[in-house]
């Protein structure tokens, strides 16, 4: 009840500063433009889960850092209350993940339905990307807490922290993947290249996409063995294994983090 108590708080506060409605405006438009130029087929999808990819991770863990600095006072206020405090960072993390993640699914998914692609043979490909959207949102706001809590005093660099992590995650990690493949193709590296894939939650959630539609072949020889293992059940189970401890080691880290400093 406490913890709702502190969602509703957090939420109104949302909504008074505007800025959530500007982020889901934003999926609206991009959506909306996808597919007016590029159809409402896979084409449009896939550029969409493109966008998806960058844009989630960097929001979510730049704001998810930013959110804990400027909730400070607020923070300490509710701490001078009788309130556990599992309970507070709990109403604090679900009062920023659960309206990002509404602002990311309905700004996708209204352009979508009023294009009628939901109504479409593309409803499954559709609930993956909304669903892979939701993983990835819950996953790096737990990431921006974390660093937001671990440079509490410094938020310069725990911003910054942020931003190299985001860089480095969704854009340098492939280039030294793809500079490993180069450097030691002659040697048998096929589970060392799956064990790398699961090191990265965007590179994850890439080849599931990829996957969902069938242009792994397009990837060459990495493409047919990630196809070959995340195309099998147990592919599959490992893959979603894989993306739910990536949600929780941040939360995990952060709870804990929370539950022992000294505000």
């Amino acid at each position: 009840m406490k913890a709702l108590t502190i969602l509703n708080y957090q939420w109104k506060d949302l909504i008074r500063g505007k800025w959530i409605f500007v982020y889901a405006l934003i999926y609206f438009l991009i959506t909306d433009a996808l597919i007016r130029f590029g159809g409402a087929g896979p084409k449009a999808l896939l550029s969409i889960s493109n966008v998806m990819l960058l844009l989630i991770p960097l929001v979510s863990m730049i704001y998810g850092a930013l959110y804990l600095y400027q909730s400070r006072e607020f923070t300490e206020l509710l701490l001078a209350q009788p309130l556990n405090r599992k309970t507070l960072f709990w109403g604090l993390y679900g009062g920023l993940a659960v309206p990002l993640s509404a602002a990311f699914i309905l700004g996708t998914f209204i352009p979508m339905l009023y294009n009628g692609m939901v109504f479409s043979e593309q409803i499954m490909p559709i609930l993956l990307l909304l669903g892979l959207g939701l993983i990835l949102t819950l996953l790096f706001t737990g990431i921006g807490f974390w660093l937001g809590l671990t440079f509490f005093e410094d938020r310069i660099k725990g911003l910054g922290f942020a931003l190299v992590g985001w860089l480095f995650l969704a854009v340098l990690y492939d280039g030294l993947v793809l500079l490993t493949i180069f450097v030691l193709g002659d040697y048998p590296i096929e589970k060392p290249m799956l064990a790398l894939t699961m090191l990265n939650p965007i590179d994850l959630a890439r080849i599931i996409v990829l996957l969902e539609f069938d242009i792994s072949a397009l990837m060459g020889y990495t493409g047919a063995v990630f196809n070959r293992f995340f195309g099998s059940f147990y592919g599959m189970i490992t893959a979603a294994a894989s993306m739910l401890i990536w949600v929780a080691l941040p939360l995990w880290g952060s709870t804990r983090r929370f539950r022992k400093m000294d505000f």
